[in-house]
């Protein structure tokens, strides 16, 4: 369903763009070649398209890219983009005979079309990022907590202790829809209903109707290729809708595990994002406790994109989420021959922002570019604004309380805390009706109902006449015009890049299921590089929790319990770097592209969302990186080294730990340690770890190093004995005191350095 709110037909001078997600790297304008959907008498758009064919389920027009390898750390994906034919079925159209579905060596399709062996690798067991929940989860999650991480190979790699899955037992597995839809949903479920196909012909896939309620009910479809013949690569949850994505009250878990008892399901798979994968661990750990036989597997697949962590690199949706609200923007800024200014959630809750502060934000980047002449803007606004108000918030808090103790919404205001009444009563009527909605059941404010374009547009308004009257503003009188882009592109066709990404997913959830793992999450890493260069795993969800211990964010009811929490924009992280370079540009130049429809051939098809270049979360890499170097200490540190070489190693291990403990021990310790790397770049001293890859280099390292670190000249004290301590000189702890309290000397780059007296 489409849908957009607008003010009326006034001249634009202003436009209120609100939009949940970042701007991704444009492609280039092309035109997008139209395909349709005919299953019986239905039919969409293609009627048009000379190369639309009636007898064809997906037309011939369009190419599909599939991925269709798995892949281990070291192994390959092969992205297949194939044209098809006029007057092809779907299924030949889509299972090109080149494209193998798993392994894509073309010596082996073969094999691999009748079944593919693969190799599971387990890694080390799992922790939590904040150490202080730690014993909280553990406690939370006795069966499914410290579990191994698994990442999928080819049979023929030689890792050691890596397991082939080499039998393929028939297996009966369910998939659900539970959260809100996102394009790639249907791709997901055609990646797992190949895996189990090919591996076992026998293997059957059943969707729950209807979301979770499908679930609780035991509403289900037998997955088959005729059913999937129009729904590939397809945008919406039509093929099996879904309802409240909710799995978390003991009825509720009760339900789903007898619908899964009485179904007899070895598996079943949750598609969903941060609310519904949190239920999915919720219901692996209970299952496990109950000796239920059926695993639960979360997928990833959220158009918000904060299912974002250590493990989970983007989510199924996000791209094609982030293209096609670029489209309608720029089509915005074109139309306004616009500059822009973004506004995060994030920044305003950072800087406690009030809605009169960002008020008055906007008021002046409009009287900034009238000065220059410039009559025409556009400002983006994220869905989520709303909440980051401090005000705001503390409001929408006391009406939901209200609300859940029975509270008739006539009678909220005359209930409220004084002050929150005053302001309450101050904001429009329009926006009191929607500030006292029910929550979701995640329970945040249903956002997409919430008009905050027009609310600002309001307030700014008032604003620039108040400016215009007292003189203080001589420009043409302000005038908006708002647009919502809440729903445009949840059924939006997915990029290639999602059909590629869903599919391989897809996928990955049988072989999770095949290595009997519970709890566990579909993971892609290293998705900045060509499909051919994913690697495959699986996590436990586990892993990814966390405890809040403050009323901060849209969930103040989970304050205390383990959950999977919404990434946020990180104001310290590369991304928003980028953004603000760029943000005083923005904001007074006419900047802006129009990087036209989604493309899925031919330039601007592989482009990506600027962040997974940007940020460079190739995570599972670097465990492994450091897994290399532990392997080089034990193999220079061995029974019959020298004692030198035992102690330097002794000293810098000790010291690593003692940084990694107070880095881990607690969120503020972590916020220290960054403040002293400042310190450290301030005197241009390498970090910690760089000592410890400086003293794993060679045997023979250690004894040049050491002397070049006590006869350099002109070299700071501190920096001297840094360098020095190393090597087994100064013991762990003055390597802390001197990171910590570095010496009272100024040194300039442009003057020799001066030693503290």
């Amino acid at each position: 369903m489409s849908h957009s709110r607008s003010s009326g037909n006034k001249k634009v001078a202003s436009s209120f763009l609100v939009c949940s997600e970042h701007l991704p790297e444009s492609a280039n304008k092309s035109s997008q070649k139209s395909r349709s959907r005919s299953a019986g008498n239905q039919s969409e758009s293609g009627s048009n398209n000379p190369n639309y064919d009636s007898e064809s389920s997906i037309e011939s027009a369009r190419p599909v890219s599939v991925s269709v390898a798995l892949s281990g750390m070291q192994d390959k994906i092969t992205g297949v983009h194939d044209k098809f034919g006029k007057g092809q079925s779907s299924m030949k159209g889509l299972r090109h005979q080149s494209c193998t579905p798993f392994y894509c060596d073309e010596s082996a399709s073969e094999s691999c079309n009748k079944g593919t062996t693969v190799r599971v690798e387990f890694g080390d067991a799992t922790t939590v990022a904040d150490s202080s929940g730690g014993h909280t989860i553990s406690q939370s999650f006795p069966h499914t907590y410290g579990q191994r991480l698994a990442h999928f190979i080819r049979a023929t790699s030689k890792v050691p202790g890596a397991q082939i899955i080499s039998t393929h037992p028939a297996m009966r597995v369910g998939l659900v829809f539970c959260g809100r839809q996102s394009p790639g949903g249907h791709n997901v479920v055609w990646g797992l209903h190949e895996a189990l196909k090919i591996h076992n012909p026998k293997s059957t896939l059943l969707g729950f109707l209807g979301g979770s309620e499908g679930l609780f009910a035991q509403k289900t479809l037998e997955i088959t290729d005729d059913v999937l013949a129009t729904y590939k690569n397809q945008g919406g949850y039509d093929l099996l809708g879904r309802t409240k994505d909710q799995i978390r009250t003991t009825e509720q878990v009760n339900s789903a595990m007898a619908a899964c008892k009485a179904l007899k399901l070895d598996g079943l798979i949750i598609v969903g994002g941060v609310t519904s994968n949190t239920d999915a661990a919720q219901l692996a750990e209970t299952f496990a406790e109950a000796k239920c036989f059926t695993k639960v597997v979360g997928v990833p697949v959220t158009l918000n994109g904060d299912l974002k962590n250590q493990f989970v690199e983007a989510n199924v949706g996000f791209d094609t989420i982030c293209k096609v609200n670029s489209q309608l923007i720029s089509n915005v800024c074109t139309d306004a021959l616009s500059a822009e200014k973004v506004i995060l959630g994030e920044e305003v809750t950072a800087s406690k922002l009030t809605i009169f502060d960002l008020t008055k934000q906007i008021c002046d980047a409009v009287q900034a570019r009238a000065e220059q002449e410039k009559y025409h803007g556009v400002i983006l606004l994220p869905e989520g604004l709303i909440e980051s108000i401090p005000e705001i918030y503390a409001l929408l808090q006391e009406i939901h309380i209200l609300l859940r103790q029975g509270v008739s919404v006539d009678n909220i205001s005359m209930q409220l805390s004084p002050w929150a009444s005053a302001l309450f009563e101050f904001l429009p009527p329009f926006i009191r009706k929607q500030l006292v909605l029910h929550p979701e059941s995640d329970d945040s404010a249903q956002l997409s109902q919430i008009e905050t374009e027009k609310l600002l547009a309001e307030l700014v308004e008032a604003e620039m006449n108040k400016r215009q009257k007292e003189g203080s503003y001589k420009g043409k009188k302000f005038n908006a015009i708002c647009h919502f882009f809440g729903y445009q592109a949840r059924g939006s066709l997915p990029s290639k890049f999602d059909c590629d990404y869903a599919y391989v997913v897809g996928h990955i959830c049988y072989h999770i299921l095949a290595a009997n793992l519970n709890g566990y999450m579909a993971t892609v890493t290293n998705m900045k590089n060509p499909c051919n260069k994913w690697r495959c795993g699986a996590a436990p969800i586990t892993a990814m929790l966390s405890i809040k211990n403050d009323g901060c964010g849209s969930r103040a009811m989970t304050i205390g319990k383990p959950l999977l929490h919404p990434a946020t924009v990180d104001l310290r992280g590369k991304v928003y770097g980028v953004l603000r370079e760029s943000a005083r540009k923005l904001l007074l130049d006419d900047v802006y592209r129009n990087p036209g429809p989604l493309q899925f051939d031919g330039p601007g098809a592989d482009s990506r969302v600027v962040s997974l270049y940007v940020e460079d979360l190739d995570y599972m890499g670097r465990i492994q990186e450091f897994n290399e170097y532990l392997e080089n200490v034990r193999g220079i540190v061995k029974p019959g080294c020298s004692q030198d070489v035992l102690k330097a190693a002794l000293s810098a291990m000790l010291s690593v730990t003692n940084v990694l403990s107070i880095m881990s021990s607690s969120p503020s310790n972590a916020s220290e340690y960054r403040r002293t790397d400042c310190i450290l770049q301030h005197y241009r001293l390498p970090s910690p770890l760089s000592f410890l890859k400086l003293s794993l280099q060679s045997n023979m390292g250690y004894t040049k190093g050491l002397f070049s670190a006590i006869t350099r000249d002109g070299e700071p004290l501190v920096k001297k004995l840094a360098a020095v301590s190393v090597f087994g000189v100064l013991p762990g702890a003055m390597i802390a005191s001197l990171i910590y309290s570095p010496p009272d000397f100024v040194y300039n780059k442009n003057t020799s350095p001066k030693s503290p007296k």
